[in-house]
């Protein structure tokens, strides 16, 4: 059976895709950001501690890491300076493209007509707005965000509420993520999951993954094809 035989049979029913870290890099200029300025104010941030909460989102985070700051140095800057300097440097660090290989997938996946969404943990003002400055806004049906629904990953609402915009079965779903909370999430809506690991979430246990890829490169519309077959 030929990979648009499957799609138009529903074997095949949709792909997920989480944002940061698997459609664009903002996982690096997050940490980094954050990083330059601990060193400005003599203090250390760590991949390590950073890395932990990767996948999740919590209101109130930044809050916390100017909190950490100020209890490591006592060169931490007033808080609203620190927040204008980490936007700044993120703004200045964030690409401007998709990650290695997405543009390519992405128009594999539209090209045969497989539906497509996003599935973030982060809040709409960003994930909208970032989509629409990589270029791949439009190529997707639906977007959710974590202030969408009532509980952030690893809980499946994300996943399941994008299965449910899109009309399809989420067991016939491929997930598409980069950390462990992710993998959770995806599995918990009952998605098969693809990992593509960032060099952030290295760390993270992902083998709850059905499959990992060093970069969406590696993947095709008959590759995620087969794992849905499986």
């Amino acid at each position: 059976m030929s990979v648009r035989a499957i799609v138009s049979v529903g074997m095949f029913a949709a792909v997920v895709f989480d944002f940061d870290g698997v459609l664009i890099d903002s996982e690096s200029p997050g940490f980094e950001s954050h990083r330059r300025i601990y060193e400005q104010c003599g203090a250390a941030l760590t991949v390590e501690e950073w890395c932990g909460q990767i996948g999740t989102y919590v209101e109130g985070e930044e809050e916390g890491w100017y909190l950490r700051l100020c209890e490591r140095t006592t060169r931490s800057p007033e808080r609203a300076v620190y927040e204008a300097e980490r936007r700044r440097l993120f703004e200045e660090l964030v690409p401007r493209e998709p990650m290695r290989g997405i543009r390519e997938l992405l128009a594999e996946l539209d090209s045969a007509g497989v539906p497509l969404a996003i599935a973030s943990t982060a809040p709409a003002r960003w994930v909208v707005t970032a989509a629409e400055r990589i270029g791949v806004r439009a190529l997707f049906r639906a977007i959710v965000t974590g202030d969408e629904v009532a509980r952030r990953k690893p809980a499946p609402d994300v996943y399941l509420e994008a299965a449910r915009r899109l009309g399809v079965d989420p067991s016939k779903t491929i997930a598409i993520e980069d950390s462990a909370p992710g993998i959770a999430s995806a599995r918990a809506a009952g998605m098969q999951t693809v990992v593509i690991p960032h060099w952030l979430t290295e760390l993270h246990d992902l083998s709850g993954a059905d499959l990992r890829v060093a970069h969406a490169g590696e993947l095709s519309l008959a590759r995620l094809a087969t794992l849905v077959q499986k």
